[in-house]
């Protein structure tokens, strides 16, 4: 197998990039910094624009009827794209202010699931919600540190959920239909290796694609929870990777500045950057949106 290439495609310098998310009718890619909270587009031209938002960003997911929808600090919001305006549609979780809405995936009935996390990553506070297109919102399970990667199988019969600070990766049998999860058992851990699993994403031959915060890495993982493949990055700190270009072969990959101490930011320039990593050999699947 040939060796990947990886593109600086734009060093960002962003805190906390997320949410990488590919928009195949505008040939552009969507992500977020959660820290300095906005939302960024580059086209393929390479032109980049950004919107502010009011508070931390988590993730967020393309609407059907333009725009976003979005997890913000405070609760489920969309964002208008003409103008930047933000408009709350509902917090999850009132009774703790402290959680913040972080990991989110929308699925091909356009309901968008999103985890939550404890602010100080130490308490397993954190939900699992899956927001309709009417504007309710379910718990659909609880007890998580920090919640992340979500993915959904090609065949959309499982669904992949992440506690990074629990180093363990779930999956649950998945009914698109009814849009609910049961079975949750353990996809994998990471507890034997450097990193933990960040976002993630599904190829079209069902593996499992995770960023590896704190290792450096990528991996490319099976439908029965076994490493396939890995690949080094020149940041210690990727945070999520997606599928784009026209023909989804082109794997986009977020990072992190905001996780390196001080003394290390000077000898790694490149943290916070967007890359891209070609010759993979392999296909991603196009993003649901939101049907709200």
């Amino acid at each position: 197998m040939a060796k990947p290439e990886i593109e600086v495609v734009l060093e960002a310098g962003n805190r906390l990039g997320e949410s990488p998310c590919w928009h195949g009718g505008e040939e552009a890619l969507y992500w977020v910094d959660a820290l300095a909270p906005a939302v960024h587009r580059l086209d393929r031209a390479g032109a980049l624009r950004t919107w502010a938002m009011p508070e931390i960003i988590g993730s967020f997911g393309f609407r059907q009827a333009g725009g976003l929808v979005a997890a913000l600090q405070g609760g489920f919001a969309t964002v208008d794209l003409s103008d930047g305006r933000v408009s709350r549609i509902i917090d999850p979780d009132p009774e703790r202010p402290a959680n913040i809405l972080n990991d989110g995936k929308c699925d091909r009935r356009g309901r968008f699931w999103c985890g939550s996390r404890d602010a100080d990553f130490a308490a397993p506070t954190g939900s699992l919600y899956r927001l309709d297109s009417d504007g309710r919102v379910s718990r659909m399970d609880t007890g998580f540190i920090v919640s992340n990667g979500i993915a959904f199988s090609p065949d959309d019969r499982v669904m992949y959920f992440a506690d990074s600070r629990a180093e363990t990766v779930f999956a649950y049998d998945f009914d698109l239909d009814d849009g609910v999860i049961s079975n949750r058992r353990l996809f994998f851990s990471t507890r034997d290796i450097a990193g933990r699993c960040d976002g993630a994403t599904v190829d079209a031959e069902g593996f499992y694609w995770c960023a590896l915060v704190h290792g450096g890495q990528i991996a490319r993982v099976d439908p029965e929870g076994r490493f396939d493949r890995l690949i080094d990055l020149p940041v210690k700190h990727p945070t999520m990777c997606t599928f784009g270009g026209p023909k989804l072969d082109v794997l986009y990959v977020t990072s992190a500045a905001a996780m390196l101490p001080e003394a290390e930011r000077a000898a790694t320039p490149l943290a916070g950057a967007l890359f891209a990593i070609h010759g993979l050999s392999v296909q991603g699947l196009p993003e649901p949106m939101f049907a709200g």
